[in-house]
């Protein structure tokens, strides 16, 4: 479990494919491998990975056909930075909101905005997560946990901060930019326990 709070922006290394659907992914991290150790968990642009093998500050992360599929991870290149973050400990304190690390879609940022002290950022969502999102509650894009500012039938916009912009990958994304979207899963447990009771099963 994570909070979408990124505590270190993380490059990748190097991609390993390594047959039957799956790859093995290097990533510089110094902070959220200070204490890492086999089998931890840590959140890279919101996937929640398993890690095996920590070393120099970094460490590598099998990678499933199923999350390649799911997320924008099978599009990562040497080089490129992403969002990272350890689980959550017992005890400390929720900055974002419940975070799963296990993404619903991809989404694509649309446009930006930049104002005198933040960015409004435009995303496209599929069609399936639409009815997770509302204004003003949380989602996760690329680990980032953040407020939805408006909602149309097939994007839905955020406020990014300096410090948002500065300290994670969204300050660099452009239009056409794939992201992951994880819907809070609040709405998708509420939706299952009361999906007998409404029209259409809740669909």
């Amino acid at each position: 479990m994570f909070t979408g709070i990124v505590e270190e922006l993380g490059e990748v290394v190097r991609t390993t494919e390594t047959g039957g659907d799956s790859a093995l992914v290097a990533i510089r991290g110094p902070l959220v491998t200070s204490d890492a150790r086999h089998g931890d968990s840590i959140a890279v642009n919101g996937v929640c990975l398993t890690v095996v093998d920590v070393d120099g500050g970094g460490f590598t992360a099998d990678v499933m056909g199923e999350t390649l599929r799911r997320s924008a991870l099978g599009a990562l290149r040497p080089g490129d930075p992403v969002n990272l973050e350890r689980a959550a400990a017992l005890g400390s304190r929720l900055g974002g909101h419940l975070v799963q690390g296990h993404v619903d879609g991809v989404g694509e940022l649309i446009s930006r905005e930049p104002a005198a002290q933040w960015e409004t950022v435009r995303f496209r969502l599929p069609a399936a997560l639409s009815r997770y999102v509302v204004e003003k509650g949380s989602i996760t894009i690329d680990g980032v946990s953040l407020t939805v500012a408006e909602v149309g039938d097939d994007w839905f916009s955020v406020g990014l901060i300096p410090t948002t912009l500065k300290l994670t990958t969204l300050g660099a994304k452009r239009p056409g930019d794939p992201v992951n979207l994880e819907v809070d899963v609040l709405a998708k447990y509420v939706e299952r326990l009361l999906g007998d009771r409404l029209p259409g099963g809740g669909r």
